[in-house]
């Protein structure tokens, strides 16, 4: 995807997450984040959607410390708390050239690494307003597919690197509703990906956000058609989860 669709993912499912959440109740449980109700949820998406956004502003060349000083008192003003801070990430990443170096996850980067990011973020957590609210969740299917290549580039490294082990299994995942292959094999150093057609020892065939939302828990994976070591697939899923 171009750092305009992510920039533009970021305004859409923005405004989807906030209306989901209205729809859910401030006070509703999210059961893809047990520990948070739906006021939660706004509360740590607008903490680091301001982040981000001043990382992205000030070409930070090291991180800083998340903060929601200014969050609203009030719990009915978090969903126009929220907007603001979306506005203005989608303002600052509008206004940076793509491939402005700063700091990054994995150390000095693109501020298109940020658009990418923040898209997939709040993505994944209008999913879980949604959860919250009782409604089936889907994602865009090349936001999706997108966003199954950054949690291999990005999540599962950065913070699943010690947990994506295994010897030498293989998962592969196939995208039905486009073009959309990978082959995971979980190694004693980690997972290694492949964007390919090749044997598993267990496929899994589905949409690109049935295959996203599968491995980052929101989905149980009764949506996918599986074939092969079942066992696979569920360590994978398990280990993914955040």
């Amino acid at each position: 995807m171009e750092p305009a669709q992510h920039i533009d993912a970021i305004r859409r499912e923005s405004d989807a997450l906030v209306a989901a959440a209205e729809q859910a109740g401030l006070g509703a449980r999210v059961p893809s984040c047990p520990d948070w109700d739906v006021a939660d949820l706004l509360a740590h998406v607008g903490m680091v959607q301001r982040w981000a956004a001043g990382i992205v502003e000030r070409r930070a060349t090291e991180p800083d410390r998340p903060s929601d000083a200014d969050r609203p008192e009030d719990p009915t003003a978090l969903g126009g708390w929220v907007r603001s801070g979306a506005a203005r990430l989608v303002a600052v990443c509008a206004a940076t050239p793509p491939d402005t170096v700063m700091w990054t996850f994995p150390g000095p980067g693109p501020a298109g690494f940020w658009f990418r990011r923040q898209a997939h973020e709040v993505a994944m957590h209008r999913v879980d307003a949604q959860l919250a609210a009782g409604v089936a969740p889907a994602i865009d299917g090349d936001l999706a597919a997108d966003g199954i290549d950054e949690f291999f580039d990005v999540i599962a490294p950065f913070r699943l690197r010690d947990r994506l082990v295994g010897d030498g299994e293989t998962v592969h995942l196939h995208r039905t509703d486009g073009d959309g292959e990978w082959l995971v094999r979980l190694t004693a150093d980690g997972p290694q990906v492949e964007r390919a057609h090749a044997k598993g020892d267990v496929a899994a065939r589905g949409s690109a956000s049935d295959l996203l939302l599968t491995l980052r828990g929101r989905l149980d994976g009764t949506t996918l058609e599986t074939f092969g070591d079942i066992a696979v697939l569920d360590r994978l899923v398990d280990r993914s989860r955040l």
